[in-house]
């Protein structure tokens, strides 16, 4: 039998799951659903505002609505496949749905990374160059970097799966975990994972660290024009637009470096499941109420609606 034939044979997985503990499995599935919910609401919701609304129609909010897209999309591909483990005992996964559920979650995650990266570029343009905010991020500079993201996470997700669906998976077809995660099925190759390690490292620093110094160069130079500000109206409106985008940047790199920046023999499949539990489905939730629904124009522009609507 070929390596290629080994692993080809296994047509499905079976997920670990969160938790074996029969009383959980209720409880947090009905959590999990509120949490879902949420994001949905949140992030349809924040979608709808920003294409209905052309008050809304500014580069910031083009981000937002493409983050709410990257938030939704990359939640969805993990949640309701956990929602039905939960409540169905349903831990079966297909070969194809696995491969298709890393893909998604990959992809979508990546597109975040360098959509935080293009929103911070955005809030240095607007506070450090106010008066060349408009010719800077003109809608071609704005779709660009958007379109720059997508490409970067579809072909980042591609090279990941074609990667690790090419090594014999031949361990077991048992996955410790409550999706098809890079770390969780590489775990099951019975080849060599040395190479497949370290191209894992390499291209989730390169890309977690690149949008990091961007990040962090845009927010030096955003510091240093706070510094110079004479208003104090002027510092607590560029304060409270840094809080909310920084609360965002640190949830979501924290998580991503405790995830993947180490190798796969040195993580707590344990440990691993409740980071996961964050950036896969709580920062999704939590993205439209900490960066959005916070911000004043949102709310300025939500208040008309929600009368008509109660």
């Amino acid at each position: 039998i070929t390596l290629m034939d080994n692993r080809t044979e296994e047509t499905q997985f079976i997920l670990v799951g969160l938790t074996s503990d029969p009383e959980l499995l209720i409880p947090l599935f009905i959590m999990f659903t509120l949490i879902y919910l949420i994001n949905v609401v949140g992030n349809l919701g924040m979608m709808a505002l920003i294409l209905l609304d052309s008050r809304l129609h500014t580069p910031m909010y083009f981000f937002l609505s493409n983050l709410s897209l990257a938030d939704l999309c990359y939640s969805t591909a993990v949640t309701p496949k956990v929602m039905a483990g939960l409540l169905m005992g349903d831990k079966v996964i297909s070969y194809n749905a696995c491969a298709a559920q890393m893909f998604f979650f990959v992809a979508f995650a990546t597109v975040e990374n360098y959509l935080l990266a293009s929103m911070a570029y955005d809030r240095y343009t607007a506070v450090c160059k106010p008066l060349h905010y408009t010719t800077t991020l003109t809608t071609g500079v704005c779709a660009s970097l958007a379109i720059g993201s997508y490409i970067c996470g579809f072909l980042n997700a591609s090279f990941h799966v074609g990667d690790i669906f090419s090594l014999p998976l031949c361990k077991s077809n048992l996955i410790h975990h409550f999706f098809c995660d890079v770390p969780a099925v590489m775990a099951l190759s019975c080849f060599d994972k040395h190479v497949s390690e370290l191209v894992l490292v390499f291209m989730s620093s390169f890309n977690a660290l690149f949008a990091l110094l961007v990040i962090l160069i845009s927010y030096l130079f955003i510091f240093i024009s706070i510094l110079k500000m004479q208003s104090a109206q002027g510092h607590q409106k560029a304060l409270s637009t840094c809080a909310s985008h920084l609360t965002t940047v640190s949830i979501f790199y924290g998580t991503v470096i405790f995830m993947y920046l180490q190798p796969s023999s040195s993580h707590s499949m344990d440990t691993d499941k409740m980071a996961s539990v964050f950036y896969s489905m709580v920062i999704p939730m939590l993205n439209p109420v900490v960066y959005s629904l916070r911000n004043k124009e949102v709310n300025y522009f939500l208040r008309p609606m929600l009368h008509l609507n109660f």
